[in-house]
């Protein structure tokens, strides 16, 4: 019997409804409560870190690293043009300029060329986004990073477990941020993670995110802060997914490698590619089709089937707040936006249905004359 197909719906199950019993049978469903403290724990474990700081969301968690290291009026950092908007909407909060590059046109992610081309003076940092999971140049991105004396903060949004030369996404920069979105690799159903081994610098993310209260003194606050304070529940939820990572890591590979064994031999379409030492966690397995024109109908014919998909993200400066800061072409960029297609990767599939999605993608394609 032919299942339903899911495109990135969460999986929960009895565990994590266990772990939420918990932290509503301790009352502690707020701010407050011991879960907190243990997911933080239990995440910088996972990453081999020094520490890591639960913030409201992956978009927080991006903001408090850059308000962290300074990063304010007049400075510039340097982003992919081919992300999620929340990538840079925080530096235009911060009253700092993105500055956009293009991406390479196999793996998706920040070009280094591209990005030693738009530096300045007034560059202060980094944001490789790690895009679908896809781990980017981390090793040409520190060598640039470190000649210029700039940050780099890792949009680690979308790779949790993924690895670039032996470590994980979102501990080679100076900060790394993890979203936790109900759609996201585990989830907290809202949620994020900011991660590293700037123990001072993590220590006071914590301190502000929960509105810079000096609780020694009680409701005393030496510094402006912020209220980003991850909820006792949602903790319990990120625990209870924790648990889950591995075996979720393992079928988005599993689901991949089913694509890759379906449809390698179809030339109308090619794949993201990682880098040699590089392993992406395949948030998502996306394709690159040949005919661009395809695109939209072969995702309503796909819908028709019960095959849901989805487009790659628009070039930022296609959105109207970011028209006006640059005038780049972004080539690349365009040329993955406009033949790109996501397909079904939510760990609630089973490999029987990513192998039926693969079937109905072989029959739209040919009645599309596209096989």
């Amino acid at each position: 019997m032919f299942r339903k197909v899911f495109l990135d719906a969460p999986n929960v199950s009895a565990i994590e409804k266990g772990y939420l019993n918990k932290a509503i049978d301790s009352r502690f469903v707020s701010a407050i409560g011991p879960f907190v403290g243990s997911f933080e724990k239990k995440f910088a474990a996972y990453l081999k870190t020094k520490r890591a700081v639960s913030v409201q969301s992956g978009t927080a968690a991006l903001y408090m690293a850059l308000y962290e290291l300074g990063i304010g009026k007049g400075d510039e950092v340097i982003v992919p043009v081919l992300t999620f908007i929340a990538t840079v909407n925080p530096i235009i909060q911060l009253g700092a300029r993105p500055v956009f590059v293009d991406v390479d046109r196999e793996t998706w992610n920040i070009s280094p060329s591209e990005l030693v081309k738009a530096i300045t003076k007034r560059t202060k940092a980094i944001i490789p986004v790690h895009l679908y999971g896809n781990p980017c140049d981390m090793g040409s991105l520190k060598r640039i990073a470190k000649e210029r004396g700039l940050y780099i903060i890792e949009d680690a949004t979308e790779s949790l477990g993924a690895v670039y030369s032996g470590k994980i996404t979102g501990t080679i920069g100076d900060l790394g941020c993890f979203s936790f979105n109900g759609n996201k690799i585990i989830t907290t159903g809202g949620g994020g993670m900011i991660a590293g081994n700037k123990l001072k610098s993590l220590e006071h993310i914590k301190f502000l995110v929960n509105q810079a209260r000096d609780e020694l003194r009680g409701y005393y606050h030496p510094e402006i802060g912020f209220n980003y304070r991850m909820t006792n529940i949602e903790a319990a939820l990120g625990l209870a997914q924790m648990t889950r990572l591995k075996s979720f890591l393992e079928r988005k590979k599993m689901y991949h490698d089913i694509y890759i064994q379906e449809l390698g031999g179809i030339n109308e379409f090619t794949f993201q590619k990682e880098y040699s030492c590089a392993r992406s966690s395949w948030w998502f397995t996306c394709i690159l089709l040949k005919d661009k024109s395809v695109v939209p109908s072969l995702m309503k014919g796909l819908n028709k089937k019960g095959i849901p998909s989805r487009r790659i993200f628009m070039p930022l400066v296609d959105h109207p707040p970011y028209k006006n800061l640059s005038k780049g072409k972004f080539e690349n960029a365009r040329f993955v936006y406009e033949h790109g297609l996501c397909l079904p990767s939510s760990t609630l599939n089973t490999a029987e249905n990513i192998r039926n999605t693969c079937k109905i993608l072989k029959k739209e394609l040919l009645s599309h004359g596209k096989n």
